[in-house]
């Protein structure tokens, strides 16, 4: 019964939030409440660049969009920010390939 109290941000056909917390140097989407969370890390690697690091969603909730919103969340941030990106993530470069923006191309370092 506890769980089918617990209704899904996604089948509540609710928008997809992105928080970000700059501390934590993290983008979250949380999933089922509070107890589940999609996350894309990344580091600052120099003074104006960061490393768009890691991106991770939880199995159940995979093939729904949410690490686009991540993605697109994070770049929208090194845009905003006037910062330079370098991409360990592969989520988050085949993200650039599939949106090819010139904000995203332009701040991207080799």
């Amino acid at each position: 019964m506890a769980h089918s109290a617990q209704l899904n941000i996604l089948e509540q056909n609710c928008p997809i939030q992105v928080e970000h917390d700059r501390k934590r140097r993290q983008f979250t989407v949380k999933l089922n409440g509070c107890h589940d969370r999609a996350v894309l890390l990344y580091e600052y690697v120099g003074k104006r660049i960061v490393d768009l690091q890691h991106t991770e969603v939880p199995d159940a909730y995979r093939g729904r969009g949410i690490a686009k919103h991540l993605a697109k969340a994070a770049l929208d941030f090194v845009v905003e920010e006037n910062l330079k990106a370098h991409l360990t993530c592969w989520y988050i470069q085949k993200y650039v390939k599939e949106n090819p923006l010139p904000q995203y191309l332009e701040r991207l370092q080799p």
